[in-house]
C-alpha cells in the first residue's frame, strides 16, 4: 500500500517510514502542507492512506486535511501531540476517519492505518470505485467476498479471500512476503511465514489453477492472469 507520510520533523519521519517499508508500505513524505497537497495530485488514488501531522512549517494541519477533504476521500489519520477532546473533535468534523496521539504504539499506529484502509472502497486508475476483478477465468466480487472460477463458486476462507483480493488488485506486481503479513494478517513477519505458504497452497488446490499464484524466490508472491 501507498501512503503519504506529512510530517515536518525529519527525523521522526525517517524513523517511522523505516517502520513502516517493514511492514510493506511504500512511503511518500511530505515535509509541508503545500508538498502534501501537490504529492496528492494527479495521483491521489494510488495512496491508501495519508498520515497527516498538525504542526507543519507552512500551514495548519486542520487546513490541509480540510483540502485533502475537498479534492480526494482518501482516508486520512491526524497523527499529532494535541491531546484535548476539543482537537481530536475538531479534526473528526473536518473529515479525518482517525485521531492518533504521539507519542503512540507503533502497533497501535499499524491497526489503524489497516482499519481505515479496510472501509475505504477500492479504486481504480480513474479513480472509479471497483466491486469486482476479472482476471481470465476467475471472478471475485469484493462486495461479496465471492470467487467463481469459470462460472464456479469457489468457498475460500476469510483470509484466504483477503489474500487473493490483495495479489488481484494489481496482478503482475510482487508482494513482499513482509507487506502481505501486514496486510492481510495486520501482524508483523516474525512467526506468520508458514502460515502464509499454508494459505497460497490452499488458495492454489481450490482454484485448481496452482500457477495463479507465483512464488517469486526470496521476495515473495505475484499473481499471473491465467488465459481464459
Amino acid at each position: 500500500m501507498r501512503l503519504l507520510l506529512v510530517e515536518d520533523d525529519n527525523h521522526v519521519a525517517a524513523a517511522l517510514s523505516a517502520v513502516l517499508a517493514r511492514h510493506g508500505f511504500d512511503v511518500t513524505h511530505a515535509r509541508s502542507g503545500e508538498e502534501a497537497l501537490r504529492a496528492l495530485v494527479p495521483d491521489s488514488a494510488n495512496f491508501g492512506v495519508v498520515l497527516l501531522d498538525l504542526g507543519l512549517p507552512d500551514q495548519d494541519g486542520y487546513e490541509v486535511c480540510g483540502k485533502i477533504r475537498k479534492r480526494t476521500s482518501i482516508p486520512v489519520i491526524m497523527v499529532t501531540a494535541r491531546s484535548d477532546v476539543r482537537s481530536r473533535i475538531h479534526g473528526l468534523n473536518l473529515g479525518a476517519d482517525d485521531y492518533v496521539v504521539k507519542p503512540y504504539d507503533t502497533g497501535e499506529l499499524l491497526a489503524r492505518i489497516h482499519a481505515v484502509a479496510r472501509r475505504t472502497p477500492h479504486t481504480d486508475d480513474t479513480g472509479s470505485t471497483e466491486t469486482a476483478l476479472r482476471l481470465g477465468p476467475v471472478h471475485i466480487e469484493l462486495l461479496t467476498r465471492q470467487v467463481r472460477v469459470d462460472g464456479t463458486l469457489v468457498q475460500l476462507t476469510r483470509k484466504e479471500f483477503d489474500l487473493l483480493a490483495l495479489l488481484a488488485q494489481r496482478p503482475g506486481v510482487v508482494f513482499r512476503r513482509e507487506q502481505i503479513i501486514s496486510e492481510v494478517w495486520q501482524t508483523s513477519w516474525e512467526g506468520t511465514g508458514r502460515t502464509l505458504e499454508v494459505h497460497v497452497a490452499s488458495l492454489r488446490s481450490k482454484l485448481r489453477l496452482p500457477a495463479l499464484i507465483e512464488t517469486v524466490r526470496g521476495v515473495g508472491y505475484r499473481l499471473v492472469v491465467p488465459a481464459g
